[in-house]
């Protein structure tokens, strides 16, 4: 008899996205040719900067020549994209070797294949609000997981607590779903805490492109002691808007050792065995974002979705409702007015003004009674929800 993974039982129905569907299909049929204002999906509007569209057409036309063609890429990365990637890191100060960088199809992927270097038996702590695929993924995995629930008192920025210690720390700065971005001090506290406890930091930096506070670092190794305790995730999913063509990459420091084992030396095993690398198309158009153009072009498109942040911002400064996120970042998480239930007020937005949102619920038990926008959107949509959303909510019977 062939046994399944019996973890999967314990998995939570995956019900956040399902039910916006659902809700929003049904509102539709009762009433067609009805416009949503769509400001809760996470993904990119812009398409990809042009200097990257040069580059997947030059590494297309490549491909059509003998001499020119290439067939499978190093598992781990071409050396081209892995030394454009240190140079970055080099421009704010990180010194890492090519060969610490390993190019993947996205930070998604990444999360989920990088709990193969850890002990089953290992637990993770999951800060809270958090993106569900962290827990998922280690309940697949039959792990312990403990939850660290943050909320306003901390800005949703909490401190490491001695009571909550776990082998794996799961960080996201800029956070999904709130948007809040740890300053320097407070994530250096949690390296310390990581190194003094032999822990291991997998650090989430998919945002990190929509930081402009010049004071808030961008990188975990930005930190004292991060290349002994951290693992760093990156996406050009947001930064370049690589959605659609999957394209991320990991950093794990050589000083990276627990048990006796070099967590560089086993992610290459893993590589090599598990993988056969990303396209060399996608990877010359990833090489693109990291030129002085490229790096130009996605500011541009970054600063359209900012601006889609500062608009609604000023909506809810306006209605003297408390927010975080938006500034660094490219969601902006809000409490519910009127103490209304996430799942409430995402049905009275709909109802009143056809704009979709995401109730805080969704991202854990203490995300209940917030909600999160996105900025992803058109600019134009994003005005038309911002003055929808200060009309209704400014209302005197409200």
């Amino acid at each position: 008899m062939i046994l399944p993974n019996m973890h999967y039982a314990n998995l939570k129905d995956s019900y956040l996205f399902y039910n916006i569907a659902q809700k929003t299909g049904a509102y539709l049929e009762a009433n067609p040719g009805t416009y949503l204002y769509r400001m809760g999906i996470g993904d990119v509007s812009l398409p990809l900067p042009e200097v990257v569209i040069q580059a997947l057409h030059q590494a297309v036309d490549d491909q059509a020549t003998k001499e020119h063609f290439h067939g499978y890429m190093p598992e781990c990365g071409a050396p081209f994209l892995r030394e454009a990637i240190a140079e970055h890191y080099k421009g704010r100060g990180v010194q890492l070797s090519a060969d610490e960088i390993f190019v993947s199809s996205g930070a998604s992927d990444e999360l989920g294949d990088i709990l193969d270097l850890f002990d089953p038996s290992s637990s993770a702590l999951v800060i809270e609000p958090a993106y569900p695929a962290y827990v998922d993924a280690n309940v697949m995995a039959g792990r312990n997981i403990l939850h660290l629930p943050c909320g306003r008192e901390n800005e949703f920025l909490p401190s490491p607590r001695q009571d909550r210690k776990a082998d794996l720390f799961y960080i996201c700065s800029p956070n999904n779903p709130t948007g809040a971005v740890f300053g320097r001090d407070q994530l250096q506290a949690w390296v310390d805490f990581a190194n003094k406890n032999g822990s291991v930091i997998l650090f989430d930096a998919a945002y990190e492109a929509f930081i402009q506070d010049p004071e808030l670092p961008h990188s975990i190794f930005e930190l004292d002691g991060a290349q002994t305790c951290a693992i760093e995730i990156c996406s050009l999913s947001k930064t370049a808007g690589f959605t659609g063509t999957r394209l991320g990459y990991t950093v794990i420091p050589k000083a990276l050792v627990r048990g006796g084992l070099c967590f560089h030396d086993m992610w290459v095993r893993n590589r090599t065995t598990k993988t056969n690398g990303v396209s060399y198309i996608i990877q010359k158009g990833g090489a693109a974002v990291f030129t002085p153009e490229g790096q130009r072009q996605i500011r541009e498109n970054i600063a359209v979705y900012k601006n889609n942040a500062g608009v609604l911002m000023q909506a809810l400064d306006s209605l003297g409702i408390w927010y975080c996120g938006g500034k660094n970042a490219p969601y902006i998480w809000m409490q519910c007015p009127k103490g209304m239930g996430s799942w409430e007020f995402f049905d009275y937005l709909l109802k009143e003004i056809q704009v979709v949102g995401t109730p805080g619920e969704g991202f854990g038990a203490c995300g209940e009674g917030y909600f999160r926008f996105s900025t992803f959107g058109s600019p134009q949509d994003t005005r038309e929800a911002a003055r929808r959303l200060t009309e209704l909510l400014g209302k005197k019977e409200f």
